[in-house]
């Protein structure tokens, strides 16, 4: 891996999926993927798939879309409901060198549907999250601020075993 340097931003070569069309998409997946726990579509039957968010119960968010058969997603979440949301494809976002929640925690306090709980019942978003605590946190009403400090003991004993597994220099 020569001239590598991992703060550096490479473009990739290859679509990893369909539903990863672009550099944009593989930047915002980790922070998006989350609503693959919830009743909140992350843009799968769209051209923008992992580019904008949305519901048919957060209707106070201003984007608006519907998810649709396509190539990528064959049954997409919420076929055939218009969606309201946040499109972040166009946004000019710095590169993101970590989670941004704050689309998260946005969604669940516009999130208004008497029928349905934000999150599935299967709880696919504990296993995204790792645990159920990122769950509680959103639930009780943290910040973004609040819920990352939470992180910080854990990221710093992480940081600790890592350091003799690391091949490329920060």
């Amino acid at each position: 891996m020569m001239n590598y340097h991992k703060n550096e931003r490479y473009g990739m070569m290859e679509k990893p999926s369909p539903n990863l069309p672009n550099d944009k998409a593989i930047n915002l997946y980790p922070s998006l993927c989350f609503f693959e726990g919830t009743q909140v579509s992350v843009g799968r039957g769209t051209d923008l798939p992992f580019q904008i968010y949305g519901s048919p119960w957060t209707k106070n968010l201003p984007f608006k879309f519907t998810p649709k058969p396509n190539f990528g997603a064959k049954d997409p979440f919420l076929n055939g409901k218009l969606c309201y949301g946040e499109n972040l494809a166009d946004a000019t976002l710095a590169d993101l060198k970590e989670l941004d929640i704050d689309w998260l925690l946005d969604a669940y306090k516009n999130y208004k549907n008497p029928q349905q709980d934000f999150f599935l019942k299967n709880l696919f978003f504990d296993k995204l999250a790792g645990t159920d605590e990122l769950r509680k946190q959103i639930i009780a009403g943290k910040s973004s601020i609040e819920i990352k400090n939470s992180w910080k003991k854990d990221l710093e004993d992480f940081e600790k075993i890592r350091g003799k597994y690391v091949m490329y220099e920060d």
